[in-house]
């Protein structure tokens, strides 16, 4: 891995005038002063909730000495600075040079939508290790690739956390790489210079919209679109076929549009759709019907139509890279599904424990009648909502759940800075009336009593957290697994 330059060289092609200082060499990159050091550059990186420029002179006195800003900072005159409109845009061009580009030997695939990004992209992944190719993920549940795993900050990282761990990921012969592209991430730039072999879209529904994300719906969906024109360059587009929202998205495109969709779609198409329920768990199967006439059985160990159509987008997405039915179907047969509609495995008879990362009411209300279908005596729903933003999703979580599920626990999922009483008080007065619920605030206990209430014939999904191994409380990452939890209170 590379791991110096001059600031001359790092800052080259981009808009960065270098005004002051000398011409060091460049050990680091970084972005919190926090890990600012003797060597590091730090970029001051401007965000809603905090201005980077005004923690400059904290990485000064760790020994920087090197810094890309948008404005003064009042600094000593001992520094090397350069100056650029947008930090964040720069962030990644001057780690791509740092690094020694490894995006441009890495083929790319970007996943967007509202609903599905990680289920598609972990079913890519599964496909290409099929087919024997290194393919890397970037996204919700952390970076995976070559036998390793690391956690990330979030679905879609800074860009330098996107070039380092493709710097990486080269080292160990990955050839492919597909991340979940984030509208967050659109819009802050953190994927501004990667150029997509092909890029996916699920679909599009109203979430994120508060004063910490998006302020308005169309915000976040221009902020969706960008990744489908020619800023990213992708030669192939997935698109749904069956989202109505999808020819404002791809309109822009001139990339090589194929459609997929269980009632539409010009490249691939899902028929005679069956559930499957086994001891380990729900699941469905589906005809798959490619332009030109190949067809194929494919079975699927997650529930629901919208898995058939996260399959459908990963499948599209493969036949862009040449991939054929009977690789595919071995691949979607056998990929990692970690929290997301994954049966935990206990003694309890009769009961099926699901975890899911479902925390918004589009996606929770789409899991709750995909597992209705499949006939549970009860439908159990231990769900909360998270802290700090995304206010209105607690409306629709309450409602989802009180209207689909038998019984609902409301609980904590990552309170932040708030406090979880008030979060859980706020949810519960927006049930519809007559939900029969409990509220218990400690997630821990939440997740004890539904186990051992549970009855035979019941289906209990845990919603919200999904792969997270942990509680997000005022400012820090407490461990919490929940799938431990219900190994242990289930008599593990």
């Amino acid at each position: 891995m590379k791991n110096y330059c001059r600031f001359s060289e790092m800052i080259s092609g981009t808009d960065c005038r270098l005004l002051s200082g000398s011409d060091p060499e460049i050990t680091g990159i970084c972005y919190d002063s926090r890990k600012a050091e003797k060597g590091s550059v730090f970029v001051a990186l401007s965000g809603c909730s905090a201005d980077g420029h005004k923690y400059a002179r904290s990485a000064y006195d760790r020994g920087c000495r090197c810094f890309i800003l948008e404005k003064d900072a009042g600094l000593p005159d001992d520094v090397s600075t350069a100056y650029t409109e947008n930090t964040r845009k720069t962030l990644g061009l001057v780690s791509m040079n740092f690094f020694g580009h490894p995006e441009r030997r890495i083929k790319l695939i970007g996943i967007t939508g509202t609903k599905g990004k990680t289920s598609t992209a972990l079913m890519i992944r599964g496909i290409f290790s099929a087919a024997g190719i290194s393919c890397g993920y970037i996204g919700s549940n952390g970076a995976l690739f070559a036998g390793k795993h690391f956690d990330t900050d979030n679905m879609t990282p800074e860009s330098y956390e996107i070039i380092r761990l493709l710097s990486m990921m080269e080292e160990d012969g990955v050839t492919h790489a597909v991340l979940e592209v984030s509208s967050q991430a659109l819009f802050n730039y953190r994927v501004s210079g990667l150029r997509f072999e092909a890029c996916g879209f699920t679909n599009l529904s109203r979430d994120h919209i508060s004063p910490a994300e998006h302020p308005t719906f169309e915000h976040y969906r221009d902020s969706k679109k960008r990744l489908f024109t020619d800023e990213y360059g992708a030669s192939f587009v997935a698109y749904n076929a069956d989202d109505p929202s999808s020819p404002y998205i791809i309109g822009e495109s001139s990339s090589e549009l194929m459609g997929y969709g269980i009632e539409n779609g010009d490249y691939l198409k899902a028929e005679d759709i069956e559930k499957i329920s086994d001891p380990g768990g729900l699941g469905v199967k589906f005809r798959a019907v490619w332009r030109g006439g190949d067809s194929k059985e494919i079975r699927l160990l997650t529930p629901g139509t919208f898995s058939v159509s996260n399959a459908l987008c990963a499948m599209t997405v493969a036949g862009a890279f040449g991939i054929g039915p009977d690789t595919v179907a071995a691949g979607l047969e056998n990929y990692d599904h970690s929290g997301r509609c994954e049966v935990v495995d206990t003694p309890v008879k009769d009961v099926r424990f699901i975890i899911d990362y479902a925390h918004n009411g589009v996606s929770l209300r789409s899991v709750l009648s995909e597992i209705r279908q499949y006939s549970p005596k009860r439908l159990v729903c231990v769900f909360g909502a998270i802290g700090d933003r995304t206010f209105e999703r607690r409306r629709e979580l309450a409602e989802a759940a009180g209207s689909l599920a038998d019984f609902s626990v409301i609980t904590s999922d990552n309170p932040g800075y708030e406090d979880p009483d008030m979060i859980i008080a706020e949810v519960e007065s927006f049930l519809p009336e007559g939900a029969d619920h409990i509220c218990i605030t400690d997630r821990a206990e939440a997740v004890r009593y539904a186990v051992i209430n549970s009855q035979p014939g019941d289906v209990v999904l845990f919603a919200g957290k999904g792969h997270e191994n942990y509680q997000y409380v005022r400012g820090a990452k407490v461990p919490f697994s929940e799938r431990e939890l219900i190994l242990k209170y289930a008599g593990i």
